[in-house]
């Protein structure tokens, strides 16, 4: 059931249930709001409780919008107080972990990850891959992004460490059959089912596998190759040619284990990606300087948190029942009580546990990949999400509901503006159908830069020209009685469809029957969004009703707040953070800005690049292309001799004599038809995108 929007106007106040005045202690301790229901919907801990909950009492407009509406759900607030920081810590854990409550941050697997698991608590033990919660007395390794690579791994040991890996009924019939199953044929099992190693044999094996695996590996290979010399040296060839495989099975093992730091180095790097809606975290576990895997988690931010409070909850909600906590932990952030979490940590592993910041060297290097890891992670998650039909349709529905729409918005256009200091002034408007990007449809404009140009004038400009262009091809196609009204004809006449019914069906880009190609702006949106607050808003607006375009709907996306703006309202509407609303329309806001960002790169690179290169007579794309490719740099290029030059493919000497000469005494770049000016052929400045 979708949570329906709100307004800012719409506050209840808090103070029918703010404490009494000195009623709050001023010790440290952990507090719960309440809604009217009892429900815990908020944990929270403090240093001093009357301090921290006195500022959600104190001026309620000066709170955060989603600490606003937390405060305005509950209806009543208690608290516990505690003698530490700690303790505070802990017990913030456990109620959120009992209550579940709504806004407060809960870390969830991105998927579920698999464990290389040794099972010290049987008789005869069992390495396998396992997945889920953890079993007292099972060793654990991992997790590990894949259970094939699991599985590789423990392949190649197997022929040193040859460990039972069947299930319990396999176990137990063939020791009823006392024959042994085909790994033990084949040396790759000890066969304790029927007895050829005692239990106290087979969990020596079992150790040594552990050993191996928590990384104490030369002591291994050392012993197999003093072995070997041993073997050849008394002439058991056989023997030492076995020896030798063993030795390599266990370096392709290592193989699949990254050396990244030094041999000493036991920690596990965090990285988190976020915007204003979500957060992915992703882990690098690192045992004696490898990757020994790693693991990902995904999490709506339902209140308001920087780095360093993900940082803390994620650091209290995974190692608080953890056995593996490491000897050092690598963070994007420290947490705000970084010695309480210090603390914590340590008596959690039983040892000193540090807590820091790379600031250079490998580990800080690595951390960046980690990093990298957790963008991708974050970009997969909200692919997934966006792809899912229920969930699309959901977030329609919400974003109807929340703009007070007639029908669904099933296509949205979004438009942004991108410029540097008022230069190479671009927009971009990217279409999402039925919550999905058509990025065939995208259009990228050129606004040419004037004296007093911004994002306002730039948004009026944009959409003027967008709307003048699809109501010009109307009218050509006859699919216009007068501006912004489908004729009869299109509308609901028999044996036709309308343009919206297209849009609902998919269909393509109707084709213009004079030129052959598709007509570009053939399409009216259901809602317009544009990357901005009011005065962008009312800037698009104008433009429509200059144009006489009445039925098409439009907002803007405030990026601070994430906060919905119609035309001419004075408040803005407010959607749940976690709604599919919200997460589509930040999504598609985003897309326009990382379209308009791309082609604004690109113009300013070639802008600075390729106009001197312009000049030169004779000289097309692909020798340009070629020189700049050769030299690197147009300032190698400028810097280059004419027999340095000729010796490009394609360049001959005179050629390359001409080159040097120009570049040499080359005017100032030209303006106007080259890459960076406006483009030409009746595109009005606008470029069709296909996306990137």
């Amino acid at each position: 059931m979708s949570v329906p929007p709100t307004r800012l106007l719409n506050v209840a106040d808090p103070a029918t249930y703010r404490p009494a005045p000195g009623s709050i202690p001023e010790s440290p301790g952990v507090y719960r709001f309440r809604d009217e229901h009892g429900r815990v919907i908020y944990v929270g801990k403090a240093k001093s409780l009357r301090q921290r909950l006195s500022s959600y009492f104190a001026d309620f407009s000066a709170l955060h919008p989603r600490t606003q509406t937390m405060v305005r759900t509950a209806a009543k607030v208690d608290w516990t107080v505690v003698a530490t920081e700690v303790e505070a810590l802990q017990l913030e854990y456990s109620w959120i972990k009992e209550f579940d409550p709504r806004f407060n941050v809960r870390y969830r697997d991105d998927k579920s990850y698999p464990y290389l698991a040794v099972t010290l608590n049987e008789e005869f033990p069992r390495v396998m891959v396992m997945r889920g919660a953890k079993r007292k007395g099972v060793r654990y390794f991992g997790p590990y992004s894949h259970a094939w690579a699991i599985r590789e791994t423990v392949d190649q040991l197997l022929r040193v460490f040859p460990v039972r890996t069947c299930s319990a009924g396999v176990f137990k019939r063939q020791h009823q059959l006392d024959r042994p199953c085909l790994l033990g044929y084949i040396g790759k099992c000890s066969a304790p089912c029927v007895g050829r190693v005692t239990p106290d044999e087979h969990r020596l094996l079992a150790e040594d596998f552990c050993d191996f695996m928590a990384g104490h590996t030369t002591r291994f290979t050392k012993r197999l190759e003093r072995e070997m010399r041993e073997a050849a040296a008394s002439q058991e060839y056989e023997r030492a040619a076995r020896l030798r495989d063993d030795v390599r099975a266990l370096e392709r093992a290592l193989e699949k284990q990254a050396v990244v730091l030094a041999d000493t180095t036991d920690c596990d790097m965090i990285a988190f990606a976020e915007d204003e809606l979500e957060a992915a975290v992703q882990v690098f576990y690192v045992r004696g300087g490898r990757i020994r895997g790693q693991r990902g988690w995904v999490v709506d931010k339902v209140e308001d948190v920087t780095t360093a409070d993900l940082v803390e909850h994620f650091l209290i909600q995974i190692y608080s029942e953890s056995e593996s906590v490491p000897r050092e932990v690598l963070v994007p952030a420290l947490p705000p009580e970084e010695e309480a979490m210090t603390e914590l940590l340590s008596e959690q592993r039983g040892g000193p546990v540090r807590l820091r910041v790379p600031q250079r060297g490998d580990k800080k290097s690595l951390l960046e990949t980690v990093a990298r890891n957790a963008h991708e992670a974050l970009k997969q998650h909200k692919t997934r999400r966006a792809s899912d039909l229920t969930t699309r349709s959901r977030a329609l529905q919400e974003i109807q509901d929340a703009l007070e729409l007639d029908d669904a918005p099933l296509r949205i256009e979004c438009y942004d503006v991108s410029n540097l200091q008022g230069t190479n002034v671009v927009a971009s408007m990217v279409v999402f159908e039925d919550g999905l990007a058509r990025k065939s449809e995208y259009r990228r404009f050129t606004i040419k830069a004037v004296e007093g140009q911004d994002d306002v004038r730039s948004i009026h400009e944009v959409i003027t020209r967008r709307f003048k262009r699809y109501l010009a091809e109307s009218e050509k196609m006859g699919e216009l009685d007068h501006l912004g009204d489908p004729p009869e004809s299109v509308a609901g006449g028999s044996g036709g469809s309308s343009p919206q019914n297209e849009i609902e069906e998919g269909a393509h880009q109707p084709i213009d029957p004079e030129t052959g190609r598709p007509r570009k702006f053939a399409y009216p949106p259901n809602l317009v969004v544009v990357d901005g607050g009011p005065p962008q808003v009312a800037a698009a607006q104008r433009a429509l009703d200059e144009l006489g375009v009445d039925d098409i709907a439009v907002c803007g996306i405030a990026k601070r707040l994430e906060e919905i703006w119609l035309p001419g309202e004075g408040d803005p509407v407010i959607l749940p953070r976690n709604s599919e609303g919200m997460f589509l329309v930040q999504r598609v806001r985003d897309e326009a800005h990382r379209f308009a960002i791309t082609f604004h790169r690109q113009r300013r690179s070639k802008s600075m690049t390729v106009s001197e290169l312009d000049n030169v007579p004779g000289l097309g794309p692909a020798r340009r292309a070629a020189l700049l490719k050769h030299f690197g740099s147009l300032k190698r290029l400028r810097d280059a001799t004419p027999e340095q030059v000729a010796e490009v493919p394609g360049i001959g000497r005179r050629s390359a004599e001409g080159i040097v000469a120009a570049l040499h005494g080359a005017a100032a770049p030209r303006g106007g038809g080259g890459p960076g000016g406006a483009a030409t052929g009746g595109n009005d400045g606008e470029h069709t995108g296909r996306g990137s």
